[in-house]
């Protein structure tokens, strides 16, 4: 037990110790951007399921791979608040409250965004050139896969869970997300886990770029933190993000 709980510490004690401060400090003052994002989706969700609303929510946030580009990347940024059709809502309620908020107060509030909308506009381009390829080429999709709406806080929660894992350290838990992100799309191949997938490989690219832009800057190591004696960031030699 003990040496359970001083890897619980090591893994996830940075990240405990970054979020703790904010969260303390402001309580949910430190959240505006989560807790908006949880009742834009309670909305759109309680919208969609009304006949005045139904068409207004696909019109602004429902993307197909078949769509136009132009009007696929419109709606691709209020499509990762709009709930998978086929999921529970509190599932997507309780992601984005539990993730995104661990980001914005660790990563801080932009930052979240940025990664989240970049994580699923990978999924929602993959989509695009999967159904080009055809089923027969190599990470190709059937065309019946364009007609999919594809919407939800998924690959966005994949995308922040690995960024925020890896930037402080977390690697079993990032590699754990990457190894259930596999596991998913070996078990039930849809279109949901591939777009995981390349939400994945988006936000790899990303932790890439940050770790040889500092390093390259020669920024300073973060100092220790309490809770196990350990860098916040180990590993990464990035100094702590702010909200």
């Amino acid at each position: 037990m003990n040496t359970l709980a001083r890897w619980a510490r090591a893994e996830w004690g940075p990240l405990c110790a970054a979020a703790r401060g904010p969260l303390r400090r402001r309580g949910p003052r430190a959240l505006p951007m989560t807790l908006a994002a949880v009742c834009l989706t309670a909305l759109l969700q309680y919208a969609q399921n009304r006949p005045w609303g139904y068409e207004v929510v696909q019109d602004l946030g429902a993307v197909r791979a078949g769509d136009p580009l132009g009007a696929a990347l419109l709606r691709t940024p209020l499509s990762l608040f709009v709930p998978a059709p086929d999921l529970p809502v509190w599932g997507a309620l309780a992601q984005i409250l539990l993730v995104f908020g661990i980001a914005e107060v660790c990563l801080g509030r932009w930052r979240t965004l940025v990664i989240a909308y970049a994580a699923t506009l990978a999924g929602t381009l993959y989509a695009r050139v999967g159904v080009t390829l055809g089923p027969h080429a190599p990470f190709g999709l059937p065309w019946t896969d364009g007609q999919v709406v594809d919407t939800g806080p998924s690959a966005a929660v994949v995308g922040l869970a690995v960024f925020t894992g890896w930037r402080y350290g977390a690697y079993a838990t990032v590699g754990a997300v990457t190894l259930a992100m596999v596991v998913e799309v070996l078990v039930k191949e849809n279109l949901a886990g591939k777009e995981h997938l390349a939400a994945l490989t988006a936000v790899g690219l990303l932790c890439l770029s940050a770790a040889l832009r500092h390093r390259g800057g020669g920024l300073p190591r973060p100092a220790p933190h309490r809770w196990s004696g350990r860098r916040a960031g180990r590993g990464s030699g990035l100094p702590p993000m702010k909200s």
